[in-house]
């Protein structure tokens, strides 16, 4: 058998991704050196982003994978270095473009991904469980999604994806979102906080500089969609991402209870105000399947907080607004769901043919069927004035 040759195994090493920044890492400038024996022994260092990189294994096992997998390899000695600040300045200049100034791409006019704001009008409707089996849906059927959670009081997503001790890698100025096991990045000012029991306790300006720097500030790459689920009301942080995001399109969440939503089609007007469009309105806790007619085989609801909600707010907002906003779908109570948010394992990965998970692949196909286009968004045009 030949010995393997230094463009094939550039070449192996070439389709390795960084599990966090999700480009090749010869790309990146993470490769430092490669030699080859006579006997076919690869011996590659590979030089990590920071000390301590939390998914060094991943790493470890890619290559070694990779590279192995190049006829002619008798074996792997693979070393893992850590890159110099003059190294992480590099890399920092390359996932930036060359560009000095970090600025929002998502805002950018051309910008492809979908950005959907997961508001409420009120807290306890279960918005947060919402965003992070959408996310998770809409990475099942091949999309690149991220979460930026941007409920700064009341930050859960972590918990909810078993991350909650989990921090961002940092490479130069630059932050890596956090990857799950899905797919699926995600940031949260819970993950920025020197201790998970530590209060945030900030005012308008600190709120909004908290936004900027979990969607400029960090590294999403090219993403099909990014789910901000936001703080319930229409306070400080809805009006930041009208600012900052005005072509983000927005989902309101609701319960039945009329009361719920009164307060719901507020969260929906706040958003026409910043001139954003709601696509549409999902009920949770709509009813709960009883369980003793599942057992007969037969179908019978019980509307514990009342019916009619989610069509209420659809109904309303579609008129308020001169388009339609459709009822996107209606979640039932499910133990499942409730259980999974506590352990980490959402319910659209851990029972995936329960009910509520269902709806939810429902609501993520009809977004993921809108696609990627220009279509609806602003340009950032100003007409002028000469007729």
């Amino acid at each position: 058998m030949s010995t393997p040759s230094l463009e094939q195994v550039h070449a192996a090493l070439a389709q390795v991704n960084d599990p966090e920044i999700k480009r090749p890492i010869t790309e990146l400038g993470m490769v430092d050196s490669v030699e080859i024996s006579p006997e076919g022994l690869v011996e590659v260092k590979v030089l990590l982003t920071v000390a301590g990189c939390p998914l060094k294994d991943t790493i470890n096992r890619d290559v070694t994978a990779a590279v192995t997998a190049v006829p002619g390899v008798s074996g792997v000695d693979l070393e893992l270095g850590v890159m110099t600040p003059e190294q992480r300045s590099a890399l920092g200049d390359t996932l930036r473009g060359g560009q000095a100034q970090r600025e929002i791409p998502f805002a950018q006019a051309g910008n492809l991904t979908k950005v959907y704001a997961i508001a409420s009008g009120k807290g306890g409707v279960g918005k947060s469980s919402v965003t992070v089996n959408l996310a998770l849906a809409l990475a099942a059927q091949g999309r690149r999604v991220g979460i930026v959670d941007a409920d700064i009081y009341g930050h859960s997503v972590p918990a909810m994806l078993g991350l909650a001790d989990t921090r961002p890698t940092q490479v130069d100025d630059l932050i890596m979102p956090v990857p799950t096991a899905s797919g699926v990045s995600v940031i949260s000012i819970g993950m920025l906080k020197p201790r998970r029991d530590q209060v945030v306790a900030w005012r308008g300006p600190m709120l909004d500089r908290a936004l900027v720097q979990m969607l400029a500030d960090v590294f999403w790459g090219d993403i099909d969609d990014l789910l901000i689920d936001l703080p319930p009301g229409t306070g400080d942080m809805a009006i930041s991402l009208g600012q900052h995001l005005p072509g983000a399109e927005f989902v309101v969440v609701t319960t039945p209870q009329e009361a719920a939503a009164e307060v719901a089609e507020r969260a929906g007007t706040m958003a026409s105000m910043m001139h954003q469009r709601v696509v549409g309105v999902v009920e949770n806790m709509a009813y709960l399947p009883c369980p003793h007619c599942t057992e007969e085989g037969k179908e019978h609801r019980l509307e514990v907080f009342g019916s009619g909600g989610g069509e209420r707010v659809a109904r309303t907002l579609s008129q308020r607004f001169g388009h339609d906003v459709p009822l996107l779908g209606s979640i039932p109570l499910d133990l499942s769901l409730r259980e999974g948010g506590d352990a980490g394992k959402p319910i659209v990965e851990s029972d995936p043919t329960s009910p509520a998970a269902k709806v939810l692949q429902d609501i993520a196909r009809h977004l993921s069927g809108r696609g990627r286009g220009l279509a609806g968004m602003q340009l950032g045009l100003t007409p002028s004035n000469k007729f």
